[in-house]
């Protein structure tokens, strides 16, 4: 029995690297960053995050994910069929096509899949291509793809709750009124790997209560399922931290209630396509609500009379060894207050290699920050401001 399973999971690692997911998460990464690093230049004139920031600081919580999932599947014995597993894998692929992050949440991700294997006895009923549709039609358990389902929109939970405050993206955008604002992209993509169990292999039942959630197969075998979840909520209005905090809290409760739907499809089947489509109406209703209220709040990162707010902060830079943070307010610059850019790099290079800044913090406390620029620092200390983005000032500064 051991040595079955061992050669199951080695086997199930090895089909992880065949599918096609794992190698178009890559690609979908670099381009996504790319794209980003292209407004960056736009708006700041500089790169700010590294290519493959949409996936930095989300490792852990993949694996701790993955193999608690992995613990549930193959403990309660989900069995999932080839032909759902490349159907997810398909249906994610095209909608991450489109760039929108927000599309490949498992509500929309999972649900489509869904959607498609609960139509499909429908579909093939009315063609006359595909004539062996049996064993295809019985490799279905709803049940399971549900509760997957619920497991996973808890996951997508945990990676927006997990987002710093510094690792959010900025950018500039123009207000209402016609003003120059800062903005930030609450933005992941994460690749939770974890096993499952699938038909035909070496591993029989061991318990007569295993496999619960069957297709009706004798012997099973074990796969490594690349699952793809994303994110990207505006924050314009909102405090990134505060956004972050709403959109995980409604989050986890949509979870928690398509994991409890679920749950009840073990007894009536009909509530598994009940907590699908509460799951799709959720999350559309949750980015909704979430995106009117951001829209009618005043721009966070707005221009002030007194003081500059912190929209962004890059990277290995004076800024950032001072826990100096996005949202903070800064009033003094050695000595001299300052209320547009022009007076605070001014004010920062009255004094040579050394610095003193005060600064409005969260509680509107203030407090004292200083410290010296070395070789190589970055000459403004890394930090970003709401104001005319650099592609308008370099166009003003060559005509």
């Amino acid at each position: 029995m051991a040595e079955a399973w061992l050669i199951e999971l080695l086997k199930g690692i090895g089909r992880f690297f065949i599918n096609p997911l794992v190698y178009w998460t890559i690609l979908l990464l670099f381009i996504a960053g790319h794209r980003r690093i292209k407004q960056e230049r736009m708006d700041y004139g500089v790169k700010i995050f590294d290519v493959f920031s949409e996936w930095k600081n989300t490792l852990g919580t993949s694996l701790i994910s993955g193999l608690v999932i992995s613990v549930i599947t193959i403990g309660t014995g989900m069995v999932f069929s080839y032909e759902m597993i490349l159907l997810l894998a398909i249906v994610t692929i095209i909608l991450s096509i489109t760039m929108r992050f927000s599309l490949l949440s498992p509500s929309y991700t999972i649900g489509l899949t869904f959607v498609i294997l609960f139509i499909l006895p429908l579909v093939l009923e009315n063609q006359t291509i595909i004539t062996d549709t049996e064993l295809l039609l019985s490799a279905i358990d709803f049940t399971s793809i549900a509760l997957l389902l619920g497991i996973m929109i808890l996951v997508e939970s945990i990676l927006i709750h997990n987002v710093k405050r510094n690792a959010t993206f900025p950018s500039i955008a123009l207000s209402d009124r016609g003003a120059w604002v800062g903005q930030h992209r609450i933005k992941k993509l994460s690749l939770i790997p974890f096993f499952a169990m699938i038909p035909n292999g070496l591993i029989a039942p061991f318990a007569p209560w295993w496999p619960y959630f069957s297709i009706g197969e004798e012997t099973y075998s074990v796969i490594l399922i690349p699952f793809l979840i994303g994110f990207d909520y505006l924050a314009k209005g909102h405090f990134p931290v505060h956004a972050v905090q709403k959109i995980s809290k409604f989050n986890t409760l949509l979870g928690i209630g398509i994991l409890a739907i679920a749950a009840g499809s073990i007894f009536l089947p009909f509530l598994s396509i009940v907590a699908v489509i509460l799951a799709i109406i959720g999350k559309e209703f949750l980015n909704y609500k979430y995106r009117v209220g951001d829209r009618l709040r005043r721009p966070f990162f707005g221009q002030l009379q007194d003081g500059l707010t912190i929209v962004g902060i890059i990277p290995a830079t004076p800024a950032a060894r001072l826990d100096i943070f996005i949202g903070e307010t800064i009033v003094k610059v050695n000595g001299k207050r300052v209320a547009t850019e022009e007076q605070f790099y001014k004010a920062l290079q009255s004094t040579g290699a050394f610095f003193k800044l005060e600064i409005l913090d969260d509680r509107g406390e203030n407090r004292f920050v200083q410290g010296a620029f070395y070789e190589g620092d970055h000459h403004e200390l890394g930090l970003l401001f709401a104001s005319a983005p650099y592609r308008q000032k370099k166009s003003r500064i060559s005509s």
